[in-house]
């Protein structure tokens, strides 16, 4: 079975930081970009960041460069995102997910993602 497991959501204060953990089983893991997807209370699921599957290559949301950096461990099957300088409105579910190619393209979109974690939650707050 083919399964992608979010780990690391927490409540964090405004101005820190924290390291989310995509973990993979099921797929061959080399062989698939991977992304990380947010979803606030009311709004639309936004992609993030993509990482394609060697690591080498990276594409980020305009919204999103500079704070948070997407980065993979092939070895150990997963892929992280460190986010800093959390802001209240990073609130959110914030979701990896795969696609069936190894490569990203500019616009992280969710139609070009083939298999979805469940979730963690991030919640920025003082």
């Amino acid at each position: 079975q083919s399964l992608l497991v979010e780990s690391g959501g927490d409540l964090v204060q405004p101005g820190g930081s924290l390291r989310l953990s995509c973990s993979a089983s099921g797929i061959t893991f080399r062989d698939h970009a991977i992304g990380w997807f947010r979803q606030a209370p009311g709004k639309e699921r936004e992609g993030i960041a993509c990482v394609s599957s060697s690591g080498n290559s990276m594409q980020y949301a305009d919204a999103m460069k500079g704070r948070f950096a997407i980065s993979r461990d092939n070895a150990n099957r997963k892929v992280f995102l460190q986010m800093n300088s959390l802001k209240p409105e990073d609130t959110a579910i914030y979701y990896c997910a795969a696609r069936s190619i190894s490569y990203c393209v500019t616009a992280i979109k969710m139609s070009d993602f083939d298999l979805w974690g469940q979730g963690t939650q991030v919640t920025v707050s003082s």
